[in-house]
């Protein structure tokens, strides 16, 4: 019986961690999967690469594994299980059906359901994809899709149209399901995992489902009070301005924020501007002003 190298089959080294060893796996079963790779030893290939991972993945088989690798077993030597070997044991549990070699069964035990003579790929749930997805703030509000170029670890690209349901929240996990990687033995794929980034806007601010933007007023207006009107992602919107109104007032559009169930608010904060003392009348009419308003101290 022939020593399997776990290590040289993923292409991994022996002190690689439990991330470098499942991207190396997902790597490996993308490309030698019999459903897209129709090389004559593509299958085989495809078993090894299953078979490795079954063994790295779990923490007690890679550390039984290890212990016997660190005899100096390398790949292609010849092997017997030492004096005292424990088994797995008849009915072992691997999830789901046996496609597993000699060697492995005289490791871990026989795979429960394995039929004398045969060899066959087991059915496994193919692995999820985790990636990122940057949207703008319009398409957050209202809706939407959006072109998603996604790259696997073999070198290829698939272009996705990826929708977008309005008042989606920043952080926020879109699924598209049987979009991750392919499984095996006739097993469903996994999903593609998208977290949503909203990327700043020139205008407005999310403060999670509120929308904040600031609004420039006339002296006049803040004091005196006025209905102006403000820009919204929804469009323009009528607002009125209360009398003996500040710099930094925060005044609230209500339900104008990202929809949902509640919808957010938009929050207008006021900002006061002062026009320009650059001719004779625009001078005199500030001194008229200050006159008017004499003992009053801002400070």
């Amino acid at each position: 019986m022939e020593f399997k190298d776990y290590y040289r089959i993923l292409g991994v080294d022996s002190t690689a961690d439990e991330t470098a060893i499942r991207a190396a796996y997902r790597k490996l079963a993308r490309k030698y999967h019999p459903d897209k790779n129709k090389e004559s030893d593509a299958e085989e290939r495809f078993k090894e690469v299953n078979e490795a991972y079954e063994v790295l993945k779990d923490k007690e088989k890679r550390a039984s594994y290890d212990q016997l690798r660190a005899g100096g077993y390398r790949g292609g030597d010849s092997f017997q299980p030492p004096p005292g070997w424990t088994q797995g044991g008849p009915g072992f549990d691997f999830g789901g059906g046996g496609d597993f070699s000699d060697f492995f069964e005289s490791l871990f035990g026989r795979a429960s359901g394995r039929q004398a003579g045969s060899y066959r790929t087991r059915s496994m749930r193919g692995q999820d994809i985790s990636a990122d997805i940057d949207i703008d703030l319009a398409t957050a509000y209202a809706g939407g899709s959006t072109r998603l170029g996604l790259h696997d670890g073999a070198g290829s690209e698939r272009v996705l149209d990826v929708k977008i349901p309005a008042g989606i929240e920043s952080e926020k996990t879109i699924r598209l399901s049987g979009q991750g990687h392919p499984g095996a033995g006739g097993g469903p794929a996994g999903d593609l995992l998208l977290k949503v980034h909203i990327r700043p806007h020139a205008r407005f601010r999310l403060e999670g489902r509120d929308i904040v933007t600031s609004l420039p007023v006339a002296p006049w207006e803040a004091a005196l009070g006025a209905k102006v009107a403000v820009p919204t992602l929804g469009g323009m919107v009528d607002m009125q301005v209360p009398a003996g109104s500040q710099s930094g007032r925060k005044l609230r559009l209500k339900g104008r924020g990202l929809p949902g169930k509640p919808a957010g608010d938009q929050l207008v904060v006021l900002e006061i501007h002062v026009p320009p003392a650059d001719d004779e009348h625009a001078r005199k009419a500030y001194a008229a002003f200050r006159d008017a308003f004499k003992g009053y101290d801002p400070r």
